[in-house]
């Protein structure tokens, strides 16, 4: 042990003798420490703190998460072992242990910012698991909170780099305001309608928005800070900003999700030279049908009970009433749609004529199916008039149509002029 010390003293009374030597040996002996400690934390703390964590989280997105954010703090024990031990490092200039420790400190507060960072995400994916994450999402806030944070690391590197006090960059900062204004000035207007959108609950991630001005309509699948953005039917991806929700109209379609009904409102042209009386004939075949058997009687009933208060009355009998195909047609249209699975009973549901036009007399459904997904609601609603265009011959009743080329021919053909020769 004596020879040790002995050895020792001899050492460094040589090296006093050779001060740029004796300087090299403390900066390779600081930097062989600085490498052992982050070796050291890395593989046993670290280590050892992720096996526990994997004890208690199962999820491996959130332990990667974790292990991130230990990662980035584990990096600031080398960084103090150099700002600390470069003064102990003789014959170093002072300029030198001065540049050393401003960096080692920068680095430090460098590192602190991104943990901080990779804390948020980590917090935000946690609340995004949430089943009401959607109602009232975090993702812009934590986003402004990291923007402050990089600001505040920003100005306090930039400090300790140079070696001043913060407070003189701050006070610089008030005749900058209105630059800043102007650079953050999205960011700003973004923070607002984030704000109110949340408040006010507009959107949520999930919602189907339509913006016909931003050529978006789709589900909401971010919503964050600056942009929310949209996936379109078409699998296209749009990107509008924050504001633009609050400045510009748009189509929420959450309240038809929530109500689980979806509005049909579509109709039939009928033929106008087609309508006319019901002759008995006609009547007893109607009567087939179920659900106009009931109805037909009850017309019938007060029609006969008009009629003979008008006869009695002495009154011509231009004045009688009779049953209509398109009042039947009308009212076996309701009584099958009030008798269809698929449409919502709870909601409105209306069959009605709309004002007649050159193409036709509307006649108008106006109905709920019980179901807003998309391929179902457009069965229900194709299946629906598939039948009525098939049955509404049955009525006496025709659909119009424009006249097509091969109508033209047809009739052409109807009042040909017979061959001379035959």
């Amino acid at each position: 042990m004596q020879t040790f010390i002995d050895f020792w003293q001899q050492t460094l009374a040589w090296l006093d003798q050779y001060p740029r030597v004796e300087a090299a040996a403390g900066v390779a002996v600081l930097l062989i420490i600085a490498g052992i400690s982050n070796n050291l934390v890395k593989r046993v703390l670290v280590r050892v703190f992720v096996s526990t964590l994997k004890r208690i989280v199962r999820d491996d997105e959130k332990l990667d998460l974790h292990s991130n954010v230990v990662a980035r703090l584990a990096n600031i024990v080398p960084a103090l072992v150099l700002s600390i031990g470069v003064t102990f490092v003789p014959h170093l200039p002072e300029a030198v242990v001065t540049v050393v420790k401003n960096v080692a400190g920068a680095f430090i507060i460098l590192t602190i910012a991104l943990a901080i960072n990779a804390f948020l995400t980590l917090l935000n994916r946690s609340y995004e698991r949430r089943p009401d994450a959607n109602r009232k999402p975090i993702k812009g806030y934590l986003q402004i909170v990291t923007i402050v944070v990089y600001v505040i690391a920003a100005i306090l590197i930039i400090a300790t780099l140079i070696d001043k006090s913060p407070l003189i960059l701050l006070s610089g900062l008030g005749a900058m305001a209105a630059v800043l204004m102007l650079v953050f000035q999205d960011t700003l207007l973004s923070l607002v309608a984030s704000m109110q959108i949340t408040s006010g609950d507009l959107i949520r991630v999930g919602d189907w928005v339509e913006m016909p001005d931003a050529n978006a309509d789709g589900d909401v699948i971010d919503l964050a800070l600056h942009t929310v953005k949209i996936q379109n039917w078409d699998k296209t991806i749009t990107s509008v900003p924050t504001r633009r929700f609050i400045t510009t109209g748009f189509k929420n379609w959450r309240g038809m999700q929530e109500s689980g009904g979806r509005r049909m409102v579509r109709s039939m042209m009928l033929d106008q030279q087609s309508i006319g009386f019901l002759s008995e004939e006609q009547l007893e075949k109607l009567k087939r049908f179920s659900v106009l058997e009931e109805y037909l009687n009850e017309k019938l009933e007060d029609i006969s009970s008009w009629n003979q208060d008008l006869e009695k009355s002495g009154k011509d009998k231009v004045n009688s009433r009779w049953v209509t195909n398109i009042g039947t047609f009308r009212a076996y249209v309701q009584r099958y749609l009030e008798n269809h699975p698929g449409i919502s009973q709870d909601m409105t549901l209306l069959v009605r004529q709309r004002d007649p036009t050159s193409e036709g007399l509307p006649l108008q459904i106006y109905a709920f199916t019980n179901t807003t997904a998309w391929a179902e609601y457009e069965g229900i609603q194709s299946d629906i008039f598939d039948h009525l265009y098939a049955i509404v011959p049955e009525f006496g009743l025709r659909v119009f149509q424009k006249p097509s080329g091969r109508d033209v021919t047809d009739y052409i053909k109807s009042y040909a002029l017979p061959d001379p020769q035959h």
